[in-house]
């Protein structure tokens, strides 16, 4: 099947957005399906202020459509809504096709820490976006409640997977300094709430893994904690695995992949009960949620990493994809409300040929 996935977030940036779209790409195509990227990459780019990593295409409109046209998908799906995501959905109102979208980033509440903008305007601006959509694909049941109540509508879970021949148990040794050795791992910006993290009283190392726009403040104020600066691959796995607790202090997120792929190192995770932790973490077997970070930690602590690398791996990037693929809608001509034409479901798919 050709799919079109328009996003504007894409390497080499790193974060939970790439990730996801990596893997599921990833899988896509072992799968056998043609996916059609539509990134920054080949555009002229302009840095996102405060986040200079995120690099925001121009003049792309007009190329995006010629890419489109050329590729001709039975399936689109747009993962985000910056420049790209606005010129695809642009192509699909305009060539009468139905498309899905997926809402991946809490950008209101994001922007409200940056500037004074009232999160519900924001959220009435995506609403609007995402409304032509046929399918709006969320990661949890809690963010697709949170959402539906501010008036999004055909919203449906698309979940998360990870990669547990990567992320595996085994301490290495390379971490140093007085156990527990606790961890974050992550954007190192504002709304990551990290100081909930660094102003932890349990005795221990605190580790940082990750780059951000707050890395240098952050790192001149607390001189005692480890700043590990961003890590890929083997190296991020094997730096995940000798901590003893990963500390999530967000409470901004969508999901959490870096949850994930803790527990399948075996490190028991301390976090919120917010979005995101409450319906990835098993509160008591895979970690403790609680709004006293320092008694989640503690609970953390005592908790079997046996049962975090169990648990995480019956989420597989392959179950993932394949909600992913069964969210997907064919291309067909949409009506003024921006549903799909006629009656659709299983038949209509069908004789689409999925």
């Amino acid at each position: 099947m050709r799919i079109a996935l328009a996003s504007d977030a894409w390497m080499p940036q790193t974060n939970g957005v790439v990730r996801t779209l990596s893997n599921t790409v990833r899988t896509l195509e072992d799968l056998g399906h043609d996916v059609r990227m539509i990134t920054p990459v080949p555009f002229d780019t302009l840095p996102l202020p405060t986040y200079p990593e995120i690099r925001i295409a121009l003049r792309s409109a007009s190329r995006i459509r010629r890419i489109l046209d050329t590729a001709n998908p039975e399936r689109v799906h747009i993962a985000t809504e910056g420049p790209i995501g606005w010129a695809a959905r642009t192509w699909c109102l305009r060539r009468g096709r139905a498309f899905t979208t997926s809402f991946h980033t809490r950008f209101p509440e994001y922007l409200r820490m940056r500037a004074p903008v009232p999160e519900r305007w924001t959220y009435r601006a995506l609403a609007w976006f995402h409304r032509r959509a046929a399918r709006t694909l969320v990661p949890t049941r809690s963010q697709q409640e949170d959402l539906s109540r501010r008036g999004f509508r055909n919203l449906r879970v698309w979940g998360r997977g990870v990669d547990t021949r990567l992320f595996r148990p085994g301490r290495t040794g390379r971490l140093r300094g007085q156990r527990p050795i606790l961890m974050y791992m992550g954007r190192v910006a504002v709304e990551k709430n990290i100081e909930a993290f660094l102003n932890l009283r349990v005795p221990g190392t605190r580790v940082v893994v990750g780059d951000g726009p707050a890395l240098s403040r952050l790192r001149a104020q607390w001189p005692d904690v480890q700043f590990l600066g961003a890590r890929y691959g083997d190296d991020l796995a094997a730096t995940l695995a000798d901590a003893d607790v990963f500390v999530f202090p967000s409470r901004t997120d969508t999901f959490g992949v870096v949850l994930l792929e803790a527990m399948a190192c075996g490190v028991p995770v301390a976090a919120y009960p917010v979005t995101g932790p409450v319906d990835v973490v098993v509160d008591g077997l895979t970690g403790v949620l609680d709004n006293d970070l320092d008694t989640a930690v503690r609970g953390a602590l005592r908790l079997d990493p046996e049962a975090c690398r169990k648990y995480a791996l019956e989420r597989s990037w392959a179950a993932a994809t394949q909600q992913f693929l069964d969210a997907l809608v064919p291309a067909l001509p949409v009506d003024s409300l921006g549903q799909p034409g006629g009656q659709f479901g299983p038949e209509t798919e069908q004789r689409q040929g999925q």
